[in-house]
């Protein structure tokens, strides 16, 4: 469709299709948990207008704010929230990729007694980490051979996680 001023004008579909996906993610933004709400950058009224929609527990209600939601989201820069928001659930390349870097680190911990002085090296100076990571790989290991359930292995990924976040 042309306008008057011979600009391409989206369709009227493609206009609703718009909108809908808008809404959409609002309402993926009013059902994150609050924790993860609060690391995408939200201008003030849209922050405003989801937290209303999570306090509403009528159904029409509800769909009535979340269509608000989608309106405000209208005059919003969505691309930056929609990053925002991949990276929060884990599905940017960027996250996926330190999942993967902190299972290699973690794996190469629990099967090579040099790895330990490498990963210090490059992300430790403390002393007491050091040692709290020393004691963590040496209790993985153990369940490890003892097939047990992997609690310390998944506290030594923890701990790898937040070794690495503080470097970074």
């Amino acid at each position: 469709m042309v306008d008057e001023d011979g600009t391409e004008k989206p369709s009227k579909s493609a206009l609703k299709r718009h909108m809908t996906a808008l809404q959409q993610l609002g309402k993926t933004l009013v059902e994150l948990p609050r924790d993860a709400l609060s690391r995408i950058p939200l201008p003030e009224d849209l922050a405003l207008a989801i937290d209303a929609a999570r306090k509403i527990s009528d159904h029409e209600g509800r769909r009535r704010q979340l269509q608000y939601v989608g309106k405000i989201m209208r005059s919003v820069d969505v691309a930056p929230i929609a990053a925002a928001l991949a990276e929060v659930r884990g599905e940017s390349s960027a996250a996926t990729q330190r999942l993967h870097q902190l299972e290699a680190w973690r794996d190469r911990l629990l099967n090579d007694e040099g790895t330990l002085k490498t990963f210090t090296d490059k992300y430790v100076t403390d002393a007491a980490v050091i040692g709290a990571l020393r004691n963590t790989v040496r209790l993985a290991k153990r369940e490890r051979a003892e097939n047990k359930a992997p609690k310390h292995q998944r506290a030594l990924f923890k701990e790898l996680k937040a070794i690495i976040e503080t470097h970074e």
